[in-house]
């Protein structure tokens, strides 16, 4: 039962490690447009930039946290691996200004970030 419970409590810190990172991507969208739009977009772009970062690696923690414990497969932590890999070319191509790829990207991030939180 207390194993059953540890397991339950490490799923729901991934889902919500999930959900903040997808939140996190959402935001960088409507900061992308108020970049465009407003004074303080960039501000806003920059520190979003900032927490998407730290939300992937977040989930990345949780997801090892709900893998080695418990003895579960490792496939979550392979994908919040790769997405933090995605997130760390995301912050280069966006520091680099090359917009013909971060936007793009933005977009599977985005996507990737929804698959993954349906499928928890």
């Amino acid at each position: 039962m207390a194993t059953q419970a540890t397991a339950q409590r490490r799923f729901s810190f991934l889902q919500i490690a999930i959900t903040l990172q997808t939140l996190t991507i959402f935001l960088q969208a409507v900061s992308a447009g108020l970049l465009l739009t407003s004074p303080y977009g960039e501000t806003l772009h920059s520190v979003g930039a900032r927490v998407m970062y730290g939300a992937s690696m977040l989930y990345v923690l949780a997801a090892v946290l709900a893998w080695k414990p418990g003895g579960g497969s490792p496939r979550p932590v392979w994908h919040a691996s790769g997405f933090l890999v995605l997130a760390s070319v995301q912050v280069v191509l966006g520091i680099a200004h090359i917009p013909l790829v971060h936007l793009p990207l933005g977009v599977l991030m985005f996507g990737l970030s929804v698959l993954a939180l349906a499928r928890r």
